[in-house]
């Protein structure tokens, strides 16, 4: 049986979501596009995500859904608009999955990054177009720190498979590696309870009472990737506990008081003890 997907290995590219979505007319389903180098990789909170040239992976994957559902009735290979969340799960997983093989114990902090301890060793940036009530298609542009173990003193708390295990890793072997669990997990989309239910079971701080920003009303003058500090931030730090995700991939927190409350992408902030000062992410 041939593979699912199909890689692009490109030697430089400003940003491998870019381009995917420059050719998002002509890209086929399953799609990879990786770079050695990337001069303009984004994050998330707009964000610009840093790699040493060839150390690590930044890579693009393209996936195109129908966007009609059957005759009968029914959405087989569709995703309604508002379950789109199920792709940062079903990625988020993948990678999981990939640094377990490898020895790694790691966690999805809500939404889209993956962290080892209190350490981020990847994030994800996720680009989805909508036709009606249906995805059409989506960009899943990941980074992820594979033999890179020094880094911009502009990073709070980055880590690497390398810094992590003592190993060095060929990068083009462990993106085929990703690729096979991602195309066999993929599916878990359309088994949204089961996809749901795992993902929980690895988010990050789960059931421990943490130290959170509330950024939803912070000045509008404020970057979306601005950190607040505790003492400026006033009544906006709060202790919390995460027990799940709500509707529409919302993060669900009980409060101090026993109530919960739902926050949803850019309305909250973790505040992330680090070996040497409190790094808030």
């Amino acid at each position: 049986m041939g593979k699912k997907y199909d890689i692009k290995w490109y030697d430089t590219l400003d940003s491998t979501n870019d381009e995917a979505l420059r050719h998002s007319d002509t890209l086929d389903n399953m799609s990879v596009l990786a770079a050695h180098c990337q001069t303009a990789g984004r994050g998330q909170r707009g964000n610009i995500w840093e790699a040493e040239k060839g150390m690590n992976l930044t890579f693009s994957i393209f996936l195109r859904f129908c966007t009609m559902p059957q005759p009968a009735g029914g959405t087989s290979g569709c995703i309604r608009a508002g379950d789109q969340f199920r792709i940062s799960e079903a990625a988020t997983l993948a990678q999981c999955r990939l640094l377990s093989r490898h020895g790694i114990d790691a966690r999805i902090k809500w939404p889209n990054d993956i962290y080892v301890g209190n350490r981020k060793i990847s994030g994800m940036l996720v680009e989805n177009s909508l036709s009606g009530e249906f995805l059409r298609t989506s960009v899943i542009g990941i980074g992820l720190n594979v033999n890179q173990t020094s880094f911009s003193s502009r990073l709070p708390n980055p880590t690497s498979m390398s810094a992590v295990t003592g190993k060095s890793f060929d990068t083009e072997k462990l993106l085929e590696e990703f690729m096979e669990i991602f195309s066999e997990s993929i599916g878990t989309i359309y088994s949204p309870e089961e996809l749901k239910e795992e993902y929980e079971a690895l988010l990050y701080k789960k059931g421990a009472e943490t130290c959170f920003a509330d950024m939803g009303e912070r000045p509008a003058y404020l970057p979306a990737n601005a950190v607040l500090e505790e003492d400026s931030a006033g009544k906006k730090v709060f202790k919390g506990t995460i027990i799940g995700i709500g509707g529409s991939g919302m993060l669900e927190i009980r409060l101090a008081d026993g109530s919960v409350r739902e926050f949803g992408f850019k309305e909250i902030a973790y505040i992330i003890p680090s070996e040497d000062d409190i790094s808030r992410v």
